[in-house]
């Protein structure tokens, strides 16, 4: 993205060049537009749960940004000569289904034929132009707190190997099924300094593009991080996912483990994540209030998981 041409236009307010969760485009003096978009393949067989799955985390870029989402439009590929139409049907209702939660509305979209089925939206959202969220700001001295806790990664290919159990499945998809609205909505009530969701790079890769971004180091207690069931024995036994080589190429210069662990225990903060949770930086005398609020808001997962330093010799990222 790098070496693409640089926009111009002043009312662009959030474009690509610093990886931000959706771009946003001011209106007028009250509003500002909201953009994203994503589609996933199915981590599950079936399509109805595909559906929210992949509508959850498409939706969630806007509540990153701190706005509303408005409208939806699908996002389809789908291999027509080996499923039958019901199996788009289901994906589809079950995307509905989030939409239709979030207060957005689905306008409309687009399906194509494709090998593997895939799915997501186009969602348009909208703000205030000064309340805008963005994945950098953070400053030194903040709190850092995550709402959900990580592993569907790893979660979803032991699951492929027959060795997670159905009771972890199941509380991993209510997890990622679970819209961050509440959340966001709670969070609108504070000073948030820089927000980002946890999606496909892992808590790593997401938390360095805040840390870079704001020019400061994370302070990660991993004792704190909040992890879904079986997930971290999973890495114990030797499961992993395609995605935590390349996402470890990406920050391991940039980070440090200062408190000793196996190898595989640090494979957890690489596991990319689908429809995963907010991570915020606020004020820390604004960070226990936050985190009640949510615990009492029905966010149970939600946990304080570091602070916001200076940079520290070069490294954007340290676990404790």
């Amino acid at each position: 993205m790098a070496s693409l041409p640089k926009n111009h236009d002043p009312k662009l307010l959030v474009g690509f060049e610093t990886n931000d969760d959706a771009s946003v485009y001011l209106l007028n003096d009250e509003v500002a537009l909201i953009n994203t978009a994503d589609f996933i393949t199915p981590p599950v067989d079936d399509p109805y749960i595909f559906g929210q799955i992949a509508a959850a985390n498409s939706i969630s870029d806007v509540y990153a940004m701190g706005g509303k989402p408005i409208t939806c439009l699908n996002l389809a590929g789908f291999p027509s000569n080996k499923l039958e139409p019901e199996v788009l049907h289901g994906i589809v209702s079950g995307a509905l289904n989030k939409i239709n939660e979030s207060g957005a509305v689905l306008s409309g979209g687009h399906t194509t034929d494709d090998e593997e089925p895939k799915f997501g939206l186009s969602v348009t959202g909208i703000v205030h132009p000064k309340k805008i969220w963005r994945n950098i700001g953070a400053v030194p001295g903040d709190a850092l707190i995550l709402t959900k806790p990580i592993g569907s990664g790893v979660i979803f290919n032991a699951n492929l190997k027959q060795k997670v159990s159905a009771d972890a499945l199941q509380e991993c998809i209510k997890i990622i099924t679970t819209l961050n609205k509440d959340a966001a909505e709670i969070m609108s009530g504070f000073d948030i300094h820089a927000a980002t969701d946890i999606t496909g790079f892992g808590l790593a890769g997401h938390g360095l593009e805040m840390a870079k971004g704001s020019n400061v180091t994370l302070n990660i207690n991993m004792d704190k991080v909040p992890f879904m069931r079986e997930s971290l024995e999973m890495y114990k036994k030797g499961v992993t996912t395609g995605v935590n080589r390349s996402n470890r190429a990406l920050v391991e210069n940039y980070m440090e483990f200062r408190k000793t662990v196996p190898t595989w225990h640090e494979e957890i903060f690489l596991d990319p994540q689908t429809s995963g949770g907010l991570l915020v930086s606020l004020p820390e005398k604004q960070g226990i209030d936050l985190l009640s609020k949510l615990h009492s808001g029905g966010v149970d997962s939600a946990a304080m998981i570091g602070n916001v330093t200076l940079m520290q010799n070069s490294h954007y990222l340290v676990f404790n």
